[in-house]
């Protein structure tokens, strides 16, 4: 029988339930640390689930997008990049060893565990194109330049209804008519959905990529342009 707990969801600061499972596909999750192999690299990645919760693991989302990366269908190299909700920073680590320089965010709490994964998978020469920064979204956008990034990236940010408008003032503050937003999510409740009608009222939203093993849905969005009145 599952037993449900409360943890500390650290991106947004919020409590979120936990339905413990003793699924060998879960349990990977409590690892001390999670290793891949992506753009020619063998990372391995930190994981702390007992001190900073959901926020400090590897999840399925981050690993099809790092995936979906690697394909090339977005261009990196030279592109100026941001990462949402970073967590254990995969994707932005994958985003700079492809060849982006890459702001990785998250919120205060997370960012030494961050920017302990940065420094410890990222080359010497591939550290200088990246920076871990403190976001909360919504919250002190000044301090990131409007319009100012070519790609946004953000795997499973999607979750957490209170979070979702000042998510999309967050995506529409760093957007330019050209950004390529990538969002990677796994739809586990009607919410998730909801967020995605709110998306599509400020962008074109197409579903590029679905990962039927492990359920993980990515979408491509750019900003709609608005027709200024004669």
């Amino acid at each position: 029988m599952c037993k449900r707990v409360w943890v500390l969801f650290i991106s947004n600061m919020a409590l979120v339930p936990y339905v413990e499972n003793p699924l060998p596909a879960l349990s990977k999750l409590h690892n001390s640390s999670a290793q891949f192999r992506f753009a020619n690299r063998d990372l391995r990645l930190a994981q702390d689930w007992k001190k900073l919760g959901v926020a400090a693991v590897v999840w399925d989302a981050a690993v099809v997008m790092c995936m979906y990366l690697e394909l090339g269908r977005v261009e990196l190299k030279g592109k100026k990049a941001i990462e949402l909700g970073a967590g254990t920073g995969l994707v932005g680590i994958v985003a700079a060893l492809l060849g982006a320089r890459v702001t990785i965010t998250d919120r205060e709490p997370a960012l030494d565990f961050l920017s302990a994964n940065v420094k410890a998978n990222l080359p010497p020469d591939s550290q200088q194109s990246v920076v871990v920064s403190e976001l909360t979204w919504g919250e002190g956008l000044e301090r990131y330049p409007a319009r100012g990034f070519d790609v946004v990236l953000g795997a499973d940010i999607i979750y957490l209804e209170d979070t979702f408008l000042p998510l999309l003032e967050t995506l529409e503050h760093l957007s330019s008519d050209a950004t390529v937003v990538l969002l990677a999510c796994k739809l586990r409740y009607e919410r998730d959905t909801n967020f995605l009608g709110m998306l599509k009222q400020h962008f074109t939203v197409e579903e590029v990529h679905y990962d039927k093993q492990r359920d993980i849905h990515l979408y491509k969005a750019c900003k709609l342009t608005r027709k200024r009145d004669l």
